[in-house]
């Protein structure tokens, strides 16, 4: 269930209510464009801004006869102005309004997004310092790999979502644009001052070139950015939940106190935050996807996207900023459980040292195929047995005989994994 305290900021963008706001702001911007050219008298002008106004309920109404929402709007703000309505929305087509006010409702969606998006990315640097030098063990193809630091698995995410700020800053940059150029984009019945003026007073650039509608790859990059984004928190998410499985229990998301996991089981304790972060991404891929479908309209337009981005670009926007309030919930309240990172650490017996041996070897004369050959002989065995790897490579006579027992010690240290690690913080940009 999407909590609804979550919601009500970017919600309010859709509302019918804002979406209105914004029609009646362009148009009056339109109208004073037009008086500036001498087309709507001063004395209309004046009319228009004092009295123009909506009701919502209102407009419902009008458009449950009409079946044309912009239609709708209009005799419902002509019934307020009077006569001088009719200078209101002049050599306009209702695209103009429309796609107009889409361009400001994804503009501001995608900058409440871009403020989670930082909040995420504080959350995440504060965890990389923290545990910047926690030992652990990588994995790679789900199997024990090398020594890695949890601090490092934060940082990698830290610098994914800098990608995805500077992603999302691209795609509303280029979504922030308007047409104000009438029914194919000509501008036959309106002069291209309306357009600028109109633009400059919302804070949107105008189309370079327009039909009677926005090009909807700009609206198909400003999706896929959200899916990207969507993209990344599932990828976050389902390495907390494999990191949360009770074989490795490294970390869990919160558990909240008179929380319970599961009906039947009163011991479980479940990520079931991350996994809905998981299954909210897949919505987020096939709105995307549904964007692009978008792109490729009859001629100069036709309405099959309309009723597509009815429903995709509010609930896209609307899940991906829940999904970052959750993740930030979730990384805030983190468990990291150090005994059972320490545990895992060592739970192959000093198999994760395998690389470090076999440089060794190199380095004392070996081939790399005698080398790997000798260490993977008893990495075998070890695996096999359970016995200790690095007990295993001393009494092994050809290793003993090329490495000395001080060096076999320091293969086995940690701690010489954090050699890089500030290397790395620094090109994530953390200090």
């Amino acid at each position: 269930m999407i909590e609804r305290y979550t919601l009500p900021e970017i919600a309010g963008i859709w509302s019918d209510e804002n979406r209105f706001r914004i029609w009646l702001k362009i148009e009056i911007f339109a109208s004073e464009a037009n008086n500036k050219l001498g087309i709507v008298p001063s004395k209309a002008l004046t009319n228009i801004k004092k009295k123009a106004k909506f009701n919502t309920a209102k407009i419902n109404e009008i458009e449950a006869v009409v079946k044309h929402d912009v239609i709708a709007f209009l005799t419902n703000v002509g019934s307020y102005v009077g006569p001088d309505s009719r200078f209101i929305h002049y050599g306009m087509t209702s695209s103009d309004v429309l796609d107009t006010a889409l361009s400001i409702q994804m503009k501001e969606a995608g900058e409440l997004i871009l403020r989670q998006l930082l909040k995420l990315k504080t959350s995440l640097a504060k965890k990389a310092k923290k545990y910047k030098f926690l030992p652990m063990v990588g994995r790679t193809h789900g199997v024990h790999a090398e020594a890695i630091t949890l601090g490092l698995k934060f940082a990698l995410w830290y610098d994914e979502i800098n990608r995805n700020i500077d992603r999302l800053k691209i795609a509303v940059k280029n979504a922030s644009v308007g047409k104000i150029s009438g029914a194919v984009g000509t501008y036959e019945h309106l002069n291209p001052f309306v357009e600028r003026y109109v633009c400059k007073k919302l804070g949107l650039k105008p189309a370079n070139v327009a039909t009677q509608i926005i090009q909807r790859d700009v609206h198909a990059e400003y999706l896929s950015a959200l899916a990207i984004i969507g993209s990344s928190l599932e990828k976050f998410a389902t390495e907390i939940r494999h990191q949360q499985k009770t074989e490795s229990l490294e970390l869990e998301e919160p558990f909240t106190k008179g929380q319970k996991g599961s009906s039947a089981m009163p011991h479980k304790k479940n990520p079931v935050i991350c996994e809905r972060i998981a299954g909210l991404s897949r919505i987020l891929r096939g709105n995307s996807l549904a964007a692009m479908e978008n792109i490729n309209l009859w001629h100069e337009r036709d309405i099959s996207h309309s009723s597509v981005e009815r429903m995709i670009l509010p609930d896209s926007t609307m899940l991906l900023y829940y999904m970052l309030v959750k993740m930030i919930e979730v990384i805030d309240g983190l468990v990291v459980n150090k005994e059972n990172i320490a545990i895992n650490l060592n739970r192959t017996h000093g198999l994760i040292y395998s690389q470090r041996a076999l440089l060794k070897l190199v380095e004392c004369g070996l081939t790399r195929e005698e080398a790997y050959k000798a260490v993977q002989d008893n990495a075998m065995k070890s695996w096999k047995t359970g016995e200790d790897f690095k007990k295993l490579l001393a009494a092994d006579k050809l290793i003993s005989s090329k490495i000395k027992k001080s060096d076999i010690e320091e293969i086995f240290d940690p701690k010489k994994v954090f050699k890089n690690v500030n290397y790395i913080f620094k090109n994530a940009g953390l200090k």
